[in-house]
């Protein structure tokens, strides 16, 4: 069973960029498929981007495409969300998953979930 802890989230105007961390420990993160959800008030969680184990394939949501990146370095057992050009609908706690289905979009085919981390973009 592998625990996980995002950190990196806070305010920032829109345009500007954060780099999200989700820092596992507990298993050897190569053995998972890795993926970042979303959930803002009052609306269910949804999908932003994965990435299958070790580094090889990865997706993304049409609203994040283009402007968000997600990374790993399975050395480290962290997986990375760069984010660029945030907009303010970017606003949400953002979490990281790790599960066994390459580039999955459905929260519930992750079995391990951090805590999630706050990403605030005003305008």
């Amino acid at each position: 069973q592998v625990q996980l802890v995002e950190s990196g989230g806070g305010l920032v105007q829109a345009g500007g960029s954060l780099r999200l961390s989700c820092a596992a420990s507990g298993h050897t993160l190569s053995n998972y498929a890795m993926g970042w959800f979303r959930q803002a008030p009052g609306k269910e969680r949804e999908f932003v981007t994965a990435i299958s184990r070790y580094s090889g394939p990865t997706s993304y949501s049409d609203s994040v495409k283009g402007r968000f990146t997600i990374s790993r370095d399975n050395a480290k057992n962290t997986v990375y969300l760069q984010m660029n050009s945030l907009k303010p609908e970017d606003t949400a706690v953002y979490y990281c998953a790790a599960g066994y289905y390459s580039g999955s979009r459905r929260p519930n085919e992750y079995v391990h979930w951090g805590q999630g981390t706050q990403v605030t973009v005003s305008s």
